[in-house]
């Protein structure tokens, strides 16, 4: 575990490092892997990572990654590990239908930002890609990414856990729900196991919730408390557990929280970042009551602590915005409490 991450190098070999229990699932995991979706901000890593475990595990195995691929950067960098990459828009049922057919699917397609004013593109995004996916995989094994937001906004003492029923919040997250929905009934009619991955909010020190809040600060900026608490997990541990939930699909679907165990203050954590950044911290308005939170015991129970804990998350991500380390310039908005993206 290192103390301070000072470079991107750093940052991405430790992103990907395999865990000694992925390694061993991975190991044990029958069939091979695609990947569909893998050039977002979590794909990726995610990639480079089911290739170190699969490498490490000694095993013969391979690994297809799908995507438009608008960047040939993140490309490369797949198939410098290994993975094979596919270009594919997935709403082309045709170009699915010619996808190879590999026994386990991660699926982390989706669209969220610029939701207003083009709704109709994220509900195809959101459902009709799945139903797509869901028809050609049906004799695989999938883990389909969702988020916390199909859930209904919660107070810290109310978290809503996987028997809670959704109550989405605007057309992002009604569509989100639609994604499940079009899974869900593929699992029922053909019987494919399937993991619905709840996650919410992946932290990578060049994104995140943590960045987003750190960078207002660093800026002079107000920190928006319209949300007055959060969950989050290192990118590196969701990206763990998504690749181990191949071993936790059934159908009907398991459903799981995906996110660390500790409930943040947002105000909390900015006075944090006051302190570290030697910043003072301003807020919009009053704290809001409501925000969107999950109850991950669940994923905890079959997978353990995450590795990282908030604690450590904070100091790097204060380190990371004070040495000017890049951002991706993609704000979580986790403030919105209104279903507005």
């Amino acid at each position: 575990m290192p103390d301070l991450i000072e470079t991107e190098t750093q940052l991405d070999a430790f992103l990907t490092q395999p865990s000694d229990a992925l390694v061993e699932c991975l190991r044990h995991l029958n069939g091979d892997l695609i990947i569909l979706g893998i050039a977002g901000k979590m794909g990726v890593s995610l990639g480079q990572l089911a290739a170190a475990a699969i490498e490490k595990s000694g095993v013969q195995k391979n690994i297809y990654g799908v995507a438009r691929f608008s960047d040939a950067a993140a490309r490369e960098r797949l198939e410098s590990v290994g993975v094979r990459t596919i270009k594919c828009d997935l709403l082309d049922r045709a170009a699915v239908a010619e996808l190879p057919k590999a026994s386990n699917v991660l699926f982390m397609a989706g669209r969220k930002f610029g939701t207003g004013g083009e709704e109709s593109l994220t509900w195809a995004m959101n459902t009709m890609v799945p139903a797509n996916v869901a028809d050609h995989f049906r004799n695989s094994k999938i883990v389909a990414f969702s988020t916390g937001c199909v859930y209904p906004l919660a107070d810290v003492d109310h978290m809503p856990d996987e028997t809670t029923a959704p109550a989405p919040i605007g057309e992002y997250a009604q569509s989100c729900l639609g994604r499940e929905r079009i899974f869900e009934y593929g699992s029922n009619r053909w019987g494919t196991p399937l993991c619905l991955y709840r996650l919410n909010y992946a932290i990578d020190l060049r994104y995140g919730v943590l960045h987003d809040i750190a960078t207002k600060i660093w800026h002079d900026q107000p920190v928006d408390n319209s949300a007055g608490a959060f969950n989050m997990i290192w990118q590196g541990d969701a990206n763990q557990q998504a690749l181990m939930c191949l071993g936790h699909c059934t159908s009907p679907a398991t459903i799981l929280n995906i996110t660390g165990p500790e409930t943040l203050s947002t105000e909390a954590v900015a006075r944090q970042f006051g302190k570290l950044l030697d910043k003072p911290v301003r807020f919009t308005t009053t704290a809001g009551n409501v925000s969107y939170l999950s109850d991950s015991a669940k994923a905890t129970a079959l997978f353990g602590v995450p590795s990282v804990t908030a604690e450590q998350l904070i100091r790097w991500q204060a380190n990371w915005i004070k040495i000017g380390g890049r951002s991706l310039g993609k704000p979580t908005h986790f403030e919105i409490n209104d279903g507005a993206f």
